[in-house]
């Protein structure tokens, strides 16, 4: 199964995931009294969408390149990011709205029972996320990590229904509120996470050099190929899945134009073959 087939697949667990949560966390809020776990549902509704979203994007950054796309479509996958985080900034928005609402008005201690709810949410949150991350990180999807993150912004938002109620219940009468200030508390967390889910997608768009430890294996495994001497420039630029390279290599100044376009191609091949995720990699010939 090659990567996007991963990537989707994973995808799809976390649609159903957050499906199946969301109509737990609504009907366990309402019956409650939590609005906490009201807001936690929203968050997962919040979800479902953004999942739905990073499966369309991912499907559309499988196709292969084309005359018009000559890197592929894997520069969707940033865009979907910037997508899922604006999903997120606005239900913490929404989320932070209604808390702070709720706190002016006066309303009853949710129901104990919601925090045993919350204990398997908990759990099974945190779970979704390390399953999402792991096939984020084998397939180095960006807006597969975006998804994941997504699971463990809601985590957080349980554990901090999870304190909310507790407070509530344990001080009892004058704490009610404990309860809508866990939520506003939590949507603090939800923008954090937007933000680190962000960075890295916006450095992507923009070509920004961080692999340096890509950049290094492949300077190291050049030298494997006979008549390449050394590595001057090298450029990485990532687009979905792949990582495009431009590299510099020397190789002896007094070998034929031909022999010096031989070299330039077995070291491509060496290179896409020794390294996984490679995609066009450009080389140039320089003199020694």
């Amino acid at each position: 199964m090659d990567n996007h087939h991963k990537a989707i697949k994973a995808t799809y667990f976390s649609i159903a995931s957050s499906i199946a949560l969301t109509l737990i966390k609504g009907l366990a809020g309402i019956f409650g009294n939590s609005y906490a776990l009201v807001a936690d549902a929203i968050e997962s509704l919040n979800d479902v969408f953004a999942s739905l979203l990073v499966l369309l994007g991912l499907k559309y950054a499988a196709r292969p390149a084309d005359e018009n796309h000559p890197y592929g479509h894997g520069k969707i996958e940033p865009l979907i990011t910037f997508a899922v985080t604006a999903m997120m900034v606005a239900s913490a928005t929404l989320i932070a709205y209604e808390s702070i609402r709720n706190i002016g008005r006066p309303h009853e201690s949710p129901a104990p029972w919601t925090l045993g709810v919350l204990v398997v949410i908990i759990g099974w949150k945190e779970w979704s996320y390390r399953v999402v991350m792991r096939k984020s990180k084998e397939t180095g999807s960006s807006a597969l990590k975006a998804d994941a993150w997504h699971h463990r912004s809601d985590a957080i938002t349980s554990i901090m229904a999870f304190l909310g109620i507790s407070v509530a219940l344990v001080l009892g009468p004058g704490y009610e509120k404990a309860d809508d200030w866990a939520a506003l508390l939590a949507s603090g967390f939800i923008l954090y996470n937007a933000y680190l889910i962000l960075r890295p997608a916006l450095g992507e768009i923009m070509d920004e050099q961080v692999y340096e430890e890509l950049i290094e294996e492949i300077r190291r495994k050049s030298l494997l190929v006979d008549g390449i001497l050394d590595t001057e420039k090298c450029f990485v630029r990532k687009a979905g899945m792949l990582h495009h390279v431009d590299l510099h290599a020397i190789v002896d100044g007094r070998i034929s134009v031909k022999e010096g376009h031989d070299l330039s191609h077995a070291l491509q091949d060496h290179l896409r073959e020794a390294i996984p995720g490679l995609g066009k990699v450009l080389i140039h010939i320089e003199p020694a």
